[in-house]
């Protein structure tokens, strides 16, 4: 007798364009793991339904009437959520002054509008297993500013997990802004046994997202793919 199938992932979709609510809910339904429980089209919207449904994931734009993103991923992911919802922020905007902020106020994932299929429905599907997804070319992005200049003092290195010599390998491919199915194709290994070997970067570096892994990569000069 065949066990049964876990619960898809209960999704909720906030963007204030109809068309693009419309082309995420085709993308996310049709994957067997994941369903789109509401939608909604404005923040307010969002916020009250999230309360209601009581999704696993809410896919949140920036810029929306009555409330914005940031302040529903503040609402739904922040310390202060009553009943707390993992929020991957999806928009077409990178900018500077809404990266930092949505990462900031709980944020699971952020990711560009353009990332593609298969990158929205693992960035909802870490997220519903407490983990993080941004957007490669975010993580990029957020590493001119992170890392530069480094102010950590001298001889001063919190002390870590030593990475394995494939570790090293992919957490320098992360820093250069690999997705795992790139980085699955250079080093001739599964997208699984990639997603295996992050999260135990991710437990070493006490770490939660490519973010981080892609900082330690950096300051420890780790080699990266010519691009």
């Amino acid at each position: 007798m065949t066990s049964p199938h876990p619960a898809p992932i209960r999704t909720l979709i906030a963007d204030d364009q109809e068309a693009v609510r419309r082309g995420v809910r085709r993308i996310l339904e049709a994957q067997p793991d994941i369903t789109v429980v509401g939608e909604a089209a404005d923040g307010m919207a969002a916020f009250e339904l999230a309360g209601q449904l009581r999704p696993d994931v809410a896919l949140v734009d920036i810029r929306m009437p009555r409330m914005d993103g940031l302040e529903l991923t503040r609402r739904l992911a922040g310390p202060g959520a009553a009943t707390p919802v993992r929020v991957v922020v999806l928009t077409t905007f990178d900018l500077d002054e809404y990266v930092y902020p949505a990462l900031q106020h709980g944020a699971s994932g952020f990711l560009l509008k353009r990332s593609g299929p298969a990158l929205l429905a693992e960035a909802v599907r870490a997220a519903a297993s407490g983990e993080s997804l941004i957007s490669p070319s975010v993580t990029v992005r957020l590493l001119k500013h992170v890392t530069a200049p480094p102010r950590r003092p001298a001889g001063r290195r919190p002390q870590v997990a030593a990475l394995t010599e494939r570790e090293v390998e992919i957490a320098g491919q992360v820093a250069a802004g690999r997705t795992n199915a790139d980085i699955a194709a250079e080093l001739f290994i599964s997208a699984g046994t990639v997603k295996t070997h992050l999260a135990s970067i991710q437990r070493k570096l006490g770490v939660s997202n490519r973010v981080g892994i892609a900082v330690h990569a950096w300051e420890m000069g780790y080699p990266q793919p010519v691009a």
